[in-house]
């Protein structure tokens, strides 16, 4: 029966529609994000477990709001940062000017996150036995 079939998240649909309406009004849309270890987010801009993000296109560079993650780049006191977060992370998407949005279920504690999308490998290769450097004399 298809009312027993659970289906993917509806989260990153509704960010990516809530995304584009925003952009569609001229709005500038702003997301609330849970931070934690699986969140690649400038700390110090932190409070409470959360910060805030301007996501527009004029505020990032490369954004992608895929079904798992959102990354993109994005300037904070003039330097370039990396910034990646789980979208089961995002605890909210509103309009800057109207306060206009959805609000989302902060993630449970303890949650395994999906891998973090990379195009380098996680672990650098193994080094070989022994040092590379050799004594002249």
């Amino acid at each position: 029966m298809l009312g027993d079939q659970q289906g993917s998240s509806t989260r990153p649909y509704l960010l990516r529609a809530l995304y584009e309406w925003c952009g569609d009004n001229g709005f500038t849309p702003y997301v609330a994000v849970h931070v934690d270890n699986s969140t690649q987010v400038p700390t110090e801009f932190v409070r409470d477990g959360e910060i805030v993000l301007n996501i527009s296109m004029s505020a990032t560079d490369g954004l992608s709001m895929g079904n798992e993650w959102i990354e993109f780049q994005a300037r904070f006191g003039g330097v370039a940062r990396q910034i990646a977060f789980p979208v089961s992370h995002v605890i909210a998407i509103y309009a800057k000017e109207t306060g206009q949005g959805m609000a989302f279920p902060a993630p449970a504690a303890g949650v395994n996150e999906p891998p973090k999308p990379s195009d380098e490998p996680q672990d650098p290769p193994p080094r070989p036995a022994g040092g590379h450097l050799k004594r002249v004399k």
